[in-house]
């Protein structure tokens, strides 16, 4: 998911920001068969602030996830959402029964 933070957001405080996460944000995405990692981009990309790579149980449980975002001052009020990217990990692999290729660091 990529994403951009919308002044309103930024005219928080850090601590606000926090706050706000933890109170509006957490709650409705707690239960829903996801999680979530973040990466920050503003310092490499004018389109777009952060990256939400939101890992999920199935299909189900990922519209889940968007619908209760959606219901939350996340959606289009603190962040633009951008993009949604979604993909399968080693899609490729898992379809033709062979061992995926990719390089992995310990």
């Amino acid at each position: 998911m990529l994403v951009k933070t919308t002044p309103e957001w930024l005219a928080l405080t850090v601590e606000e920001r926090i706050e706000a996460f933890r109170t509006q944000v957490v709650p409705a995405i707690e239960g829903q068969g996801a999680r979530s990692r973040f990466y920050d981009t503003e310092f490499y990309s004018a389109r777009v602030t952060d990256v939400w790579v939101w890992e999920a149980a199935d299909h189900a449980a990922y519209q889940r996830l968007v619908d209760a975002l959606r219901e939350t001052p996340f959606w289009d009020r603190w962040f633009e959402v951008v993009e949604i990217l979604v993909g399968v990990e080693n899609g490729y692999a898992n379809n033709y029964g062979v061992d995926a290729v990719a390089s992995v660091t310990a």
